[in-house]
């Protein structure tokens, strides 16, 4: 038993030779990994870009039905008020409607 208590105070012998830990440095946007920043840019985008090409598929749904037909272009939505004006595109997007499957996408301009 008293060797067992010498052995935990002393250490077993060893000498430790690894420095001790050191605390990592906070991370901010002035030192984010090189991507950090334009994933976060392409994220925000994609956010938008699907909330934006739902909400106008779902008007182009409701149009279907209560017109009877696929509306011309997304135009046609704002002049018969289903939408107020269409949303702007994601930077360097461009709204794409099909008209004959009635779908709105995204597309690069």
């Amino acid at each position: 038993m008293l060797v067992a208590a010498a052995l935990v105070i002393g250490g077993c012998g060893k000498e430790q030779n690894s420095p001790p830990p050191t605390a990592a440095p906070a991370a901010t946007p002035a030192n984010a990994p090189a991507g950090y920043v334009g994933a976060l840019a392409r994220g925000q985008q994609l956010a938008v870009k699907t909330v934006d090409v739902t909400s106008l598929n779902e008007e182009v749904r409701l149009f279907n039905v209560q017109e009877g037909r696929n509306p011309k272009d997304l135009d046609e939505l704002v002049a018969k008020q289903y939408i107020g004006a269409l949303p702007h595109p994601p930077s360097g997007m461009k709204f794409v409607y099909d008209s004959v499957q009635g779908k709105v996408s995204v597309a690069p301009q």
